[in-house]
């Protein structure tokens, strides 16, 4: 080959690498500059579940709940009451839904679900209630979880839990699970029709220092005080009692958590 050939051709080659390093650059900073402006450029199985950790304020987790899994999963995210705890019930999904799995017939082995990772113990956790065909000849609960943990043969923490009723028999509880299935203390509860939930309507939990509060659409309905757990996860939970094959009747269709008080909304 010519010695001009080699020149030329040792020029092309520099200049295709100057030109991709650039073209890399620029696409870099793009993507950076549209994340850091809430554009979503992940697939969308991934960006309806995401955590968002952030130097000096909370971490939030937040998801509508978009893969059909049993138990729950979503990368690993969760950990569940059978596979986590060996004596309680998972919590599963499809699109647009978590449900428990109890039978219905074994107890207080409600379906659980705790986040992972490492939570800080000033916690909320917040659901959209999906309900239909309520009986209340049967019992069906959805339930918060803050400062929670699971282990073989384990559950620890707090539940709050709503009944799915807007009749006089509806409720909203605050119990301490103890350790042992069926071990549990209740720290407070209210009975009326305005502690029950219908379709739509937005649980919320939380607690800061020893202090739990519940809401219904915003407004307060049940406090109670517990300085048992110090530490946890928040979560979720369905019970059922009385029947069964009516899991998919009621779930959450949202969920979202975090810990700390100066948050940033991450879920899509």
């Amino acid at each position: 080959m010519p010695l001009y050939s080699f020149v030329t051709y040792g020029l092309f080659k520099r200049t295709f690498a100057v030109t991709l390093f650039a073209i890399t650059v620029v696409v870099f900073s793009l993507v950076l500059y549209l994340e850091s402006r809430g554009v979503g450029i992940v697939p969308a199985a991934c960006a309806s579940a995401r955590v968002q950790e952030n130097q000096g304020m909370s971490r939030t987790y937040t998801t509508t709940f978009p893969l059909t899994e049993n138990p729950i999963s979503e990368i690993s995210n969760w950990v569940n009451g059978k596979a986590g705890g060996l004596d309680w019930s998972d919590v599963q999904t499809i699109p647009g839904l978590a449900f428990g799995t109890e039978s219905g017939n074994n107890g207080y082995d409600d379906s659980t679900a705790l986040l992972t990772g490492t939570w800080g113990p000033n916690q909320s956790a917040e659901a959209t209630v999906h309900t239909v065909h309520q009986n209340d000849n049967i019992f069906e609960e959805v339930e918060l979880r803050l400062r929670s943990s699971l282990s073989s043969h384990s559950a620890t923490g707090y539940e709050i839990n709503f009944r799915c009723s807007k009749t006089s028999n509806a409720y909203a509880q605050i119990v301490r699970w103890n350790g042992p299935l069926g071990n549990f203390t209740y720290v407070a509860s209210n009975q009326g029709s305005q502690y029950g939930v219908k379709d739509g309507d937005v649980i919320k939990a939380t607690i800061v220092g020893s202090v739990i509060t519940a809401y219904i659409n915003g407004v307060q309905v049940v406090q109670g005080t517990d300085k048992k757990f110090a530490t946890g996860s928040p979560g979720m939970g369905f019970f059922l009692q009385g029947t069964t094959g009516v899991n998919r009747d009621y779930g959450f269709t949202r969920f979202t958590a975090s810990d700390g008080s100066a948050s940033r909304s991450t879920g899509r």
